[in-house]
């Protein structure tokens, strides 16, 4: 399984530094397309993509991927609870967890 990122290339650089290789490069036009092209591949297994881009994507659709385990799809740039959840969905352990909870 590997990492991928779908976004602007802004957004994809900091990604392609720290060596990910599956980078699928869209914007409002073919956000969607681009988006159908990454879930259906086999290989990726995390697909992180920019928050305020999901609202490119139909309600239908955004909601679907949103609840995917095959990749998981991680919004970046969204609230920190966002991603302790997906965290612990796709692993089924919550690593932020403290003594205190």
């Amino acid at each position: 399984m590997e990492i991928a990122v779908i976004g602007s290339d802004e957004f994809a650089l900091g990604f392609r530094l720290a060596g990910v290789r599956h980078v699928f490069v869209a914007d409002k036009d073919n956000y969607q397309e681009k988006m159908q092209e990454a879930m259906s591949n086999a290989d990726i297994g995390v697909l992180a993509v920019n928050a305020d881009d999901l609202q490119y994507l139909s309600q239908n659709y955004k909601a679907k991927i949103l609840d995917s385990i095959q990749p998981v799809v991680v919004p970046v740039g969204g609230g920190e609870s966002d991603l302790r959840e997906k965290v612990k969905k796709v692993i089924g352990v919550d690593l932020y967890k403290t003594e205190d909870e």
